[in-house]
């Protein structure tokens, strides 16, 4: 999708600060980071959002949580807690509508979240 802002970052048609990369996935900084730690986990497969998920897309969500537990270690926040967040929608803080992950780490994270 020419007009999605991660389809552009993917497609590296705008800069973004890239830390890891895979077949499926791209791994980025967060441009406005909610902890010491926030990466953005993004399947490099356009899927709006969660609900638009097929079974053929199980292989993406095995490959993010893996991808995840390998920046946490990465990043050290993997002995201390980090916490990894899927937003559907946008009454539950999704801004932009190309299914991704946050990984945030480096601090203490409340209970409830919201």
């Amino acid at each position: 999708m020419s007009d999605c802002l991660f389809c552009r970052i993917v497609d590296k048609k705008i800069p973004a600060k890239i830390i890891s990369e895979t077949a499926g996935l791209i791994a980025i900084r967060d441009v406005n980071p909610q902890a010491p730690v926030h990466i953005l986990i993004i399947p490099k497969k356009h899927i709006a959002t969660l609900n638009d998920i097929t079974q053929f897309d199980a292989d993406i969500i095995a490959d993010v949580h893996f991808l995840a537990k390998e920046l946490a270690e990465k990043e050290k926040v993997s002995e201390e807690g980090y916490r990894l967040v899927l937003n559907t929608n946008s009454g539950a803080g999704q801004s932009v509508f190309h299914i991704h992950w946050h990984l945030l780490g480096g601090r203490v994270m409340n209970w409830p979240p919201g």
